[in-house]
């Protein structure tokens, strides 16, 4: 009788999503969350439009983030393009961006200042080097009050072969999509940290740009498809603070599959 009820509560949550008008919106500035932008809007059979700034930033890393910082701390943000589609047509609004400096990229701030975004839902995805999933979020939670941002998605660059997958997941967990997945399992309890996990931990975390700090516990899961381990670890902070992270790791079961971490929780 549960599982019953649950079905019928999932078909009317995808009948209610599916009366709704959605778009997915979003700003690129490497192709990466166009790449997600274009997986949700096929899955989802949405409207879709680009964010463009009046001014592009150059796509050099280098630069973009000089300019993106200066825009930061001056409380300037860039001028956009007018956008083809009306906000005030759609009821969900699937919003994309990258991720600069723990948060979502400027033209977003723009954005968000610019529009009228009440009584809307917003559902939040972003690409990233590391995270900034969370932060983005409650960044648009603030900046955003009379909307209502939801639970959303983050990929990291170097994962998007896994996004299609992903976000077919995402969706239908969420009742966006027809269809049911199986629940994933919780993480057992917080355990310490042993040589066999400190190698899958340095397998998946090493080769990245910037130390991401010590792993102190784990705690585990395993799915149909991999292994998936949530690491606690000590670092550094900007200012050279101790900081506490939560590092998420997945190993594939198929044939040859390295480990991977797939974002970074602060």
């Amino acid at each position: 009788m549960k599982k019953l009820l649950l079905s019928f509560a999932v078909m009317a949550l995808f009948t209610a999503c599916n009366a709704q008008k959605t778009l997915v919106l979003y700003y690129s500035e490497t192709g990466t969350t166009k790449t997600v932008a274009q997986e949700l809007q096929k899955q989802l059979g949405a409207d879709i439009e680009s964010i463009e700034a009046v001014e592009p930033y150059s796509g050099d890393f280098q630069k973009t983030m000089q300019r993106g910082q200066r825009e930061m701390q001056s409380g300037e943000t860039p001028a956009l393009k007018p956008l083809k589609k009306k906000i005030a047509d759609y009821d969900v609004i699937f919003l994309g961006y990258p991720i600069w400096f723990g948060t979502y990229a400027m033209p977003i701030a723009t954005l968000v200042k610019e529009n009228d975004f009440a009584g809307k839902t917003i559902v939040p995805f972003c690409s990233f080097g590391s995270g900034g999933l969370n932060t983005s979020t409650d960044a648009l939670k603030k900046a955003l009050p009379k909307a209502k941002v939801v639970e959303g998605y983050g990929v990291r660059t170097a994962r998007v072969a896994a996004v299609a997958k992903e976000v077919d997941r995402f969706l239908k967990e969420n009742g966006y999509k027809e269809g049911t997945v199986e629940k994933l399992p919780n993480y057992s309890e917080q355990v310490p940290v042993t040589d066999e996990d400190k190698a899958i931990f340095d397998a998946a975390c090493s080769s990245y740009q910037f130390p991401l700090g010590t792993p102190s516990t784990v705690g585990k899961r395993e799915t149909a498809d991999s292994k998936d381990y949530k690491f606690i670890v000590k670092g550094r902070g900007m200012d050279g603070s101790e900081s506490i992270s939560t590092i998420y790791v997945t190993v594939g079961k198929e044939a040859g599959a390295k480990p991977e971490f797939t974002q970074v929780v602060r």
